[in-house]
């Protein structure tokens, strides 16, 4: 065996410049999967971390018939009585939050405002007490201050300000309509901006007080949802059925529905990002495969004379093939070694300071839950995967060509030109 890895690692570098190319090849392939891996694995967790705590709460009680006909969030299908239910949740630990969400129109009056005009928006009502139990809206203010309680005020995303020419101090108006059908008008001042690494909130966040709301809106005391936070990384299935068992069994016309259905368009992005990892992997593979097969391929048919003679001198086959898998591992394990050192280094960086993408990010919606610094993530699994990958493939992709020179007859081999 000795002697088989000593022939195999004379012949690897017997053409150092072939060789050399490629290792290059295999390792830029596996430095760009951890690079890219690294920084959709990163953006996906940012993306969790942030659609939870500043969009959609870990998990959200509605009326069943809310939620069929949630896109149209319909105040006739709302939550009567949610105090109990907060009760029993607060009970048993769980961080809870009602909010009151509806549609309404903005309407602006040139002076203050750049231009007299008007917006369709969605406007979250929320109680600002328990509100920071759940999201982290009132550590974001930018400018001004937070809500708070049965006042006539609004906090209105950054993003959103910035389009309309809006301020802290400006007046607000919404026409929008009560639980009842009726048009009602909300004369507000925008006390605060909300500045989130939340993208969607920054651009179409518009918050008020849930007794001001409850008041206008004559909900009676009744809110569309109540919004609860548990662990993002938690079992789903173990703490929804907690919250029903806890705070829903007497309440049958109730649904809690979790956050992966909640943002479904962002799991929909993180699952197309699963599969464009497995796409890059597949090109490491066609990489690895046309580099290794080539220069095996080379490297076989240029000693089919020299495998000729050592069979001659008593060589089994599977010892030869076993010198040129070794020659070919070889060669992958340097180009997975410098593959893998290019990919830690080039991450290092990629991990503590990340890539701004700020000014992307701002006027484009790219579904992720990020305002700008696209930071990478460290995964252990992927650097052993790229390293074995390199490795295995090379010496997979060298036992064909070596297969078709040992099946040749001795004599034709010695006489092979």
């Amino acid at each position: 065996m000795k002697f088989l890895v000593n022939l195999a690692f004379k012949n690897l570098f017997r053409h150092k410049r072939r060789t050399m190319i490629t290792s290059i090849a295999i390792a830029v392939g596996l430095a760009l999967f951890i690079l890219i891996d690294s920084m959709l694995v990163g953006i996906e967790e940012d993306s969790t971390r942030n659609l939870v705590l500043y969009e959609t709460g870990s998990a959200r009680i509605m009326d069943a018939q809310f939620w069929e006909e949630h896109e149209n969030l319909p105040l006739k299908h709302s939550i009567d009585n949610p105090q109990p239910i907060l009760e029993d949740l607060e009970a048993a630990g769980i961080d809870a939050a009602p909010r009151t969400v509806f549609r309404g129109e903005l309407i602006m009056q040139k002076d203050p405002y750049p231009e007299s005009g008007s917006i369709q928006a969605q406007i979250t009502a929320i109680d600002p007490q328990r509100d920071p139990q759940v999201y982290l809206i009132d550590e974001s203010i930018s400018a001004g201050r937070f809500l708070k309680e049965d006042r006539l005020e609004a906090v209105v995303g950054a993003w959103l300000a910035e389009d309309i020419g809006a301020q802290v101090g400006y007046p607000l108006t919404i026409v929008t309509r009560t639980k009842e059908g009726f048009f009602q008008t909300i004369d507000l001042e925008i006390v605060g901006l909300a500045n989130t690494p939340n993208p969607v909130v920054n651009r179409t966040g518009i918050f008020i007080p849930i007794k001001t709301a409850d008041y206008y809106l004559q909900m009676d005391g009744s809110v569309t949802q109540i919004d609860t936070s548990f662990p993002y990384q938690a079992d789903i299935k173990k703490q929804t059925s907690k919250i029903r068992s806890v705070a829903l069994e007497d309440r049958p016309d109730l649904t809690i529905v979790d956050w992966k259905i909640l943002g479904k368009d962002f799991v929909a992005l993180a699952a197309a990002k699963s599969a464009g990892s497995k796409v890059i992997l597949f090109l490491v593979f066609i990489i690895a495969a046309v580099g290794i097969s080539n220069t095996m391929l080379m490297s076989v048919y240029e000693r089919i004379r020299e495998i000729g003679m050592l069979r001659a001198l008593g060589m089994r086959r599977h010892e030869i093939r076993l010198a040129f898998l070794i020659e070919a591992g070889g060669i992958g394990l340097i180009g997975a070694s410098v593959g893998v050192l290019i990919g830690v280094l080039l991450n290092i960086p990629l991990v503590n300071n990340g890539i701004d993408y700020s000014a992307l990010m701002r006027d484009a919606d790219m579904g992720y839950r990020i305002t700008g610094i696209m930071r990478g993530l460290w995964s252990t699994a992927t650097i052993l995967t790229a390293f074995f990958t390199g490795v295995v493939l090379s010496v997979l992709m060298a036992f064909i060509p070596t297969r078709k020179a040992l099946k040749l007859q001795i004599t034709d081999a010695l006489r092979y030109q």
